[in-house]
């Protein structure tokens, strides 16, 4: 099977771990939250993934832009894992999970900018 470039990338791989972490966190989400912060948190996930397959075809100045919008993504994962939180739909130790493996995404996608720059 041909595959596209961007899916080798490790950066790639991790954020499509990520949405699979949040798919399965946000099932356990009051019904209640599904057309809310479950909905969010799984768009702003996704978007991660998507922006850096999408981008990947433009120029090197379209992709860095792309590869920001990623990176604002996973910034706002930060807030909905927050926000999870202080609702008590997660514990502790899911947020912190979350959190590290926002901030290795982070830095991998800046680290990606760098890299083509």
């Amino acid at each position: 099977m041909e595959k596209f470039r961007f899916e080798d990338l490790k950066v790639y791989q991790k954020s499509l771990d990520y949405v699979d972490f949040v798919y399965a966190l946000s099932e356990k989400f009051p019904k209640h939250e599904i057309y809310s912060l479950t909905s969010q948190f799984r768009r702003a996930s996704n978007s991660i993934s998507l922006n850096i397959g999408e981008g990947e075809s433009g120029t090197t100045n379209e992709y860095v832009n792309f590869l920001r919008i990623s990176r604002r993504s996973a910034r706002e994962c930060v807030v909905c894992t927050t926000l999870a939180r202080r609702r008590q739909y997660i514990n502790e130790e899911q947020e912190a999970d979350s959190r590290k493996r926002l901030v290795e995404l982070s830095k991998m996608l800046s680290g990606l900018m760098n890299s083509l720059r």
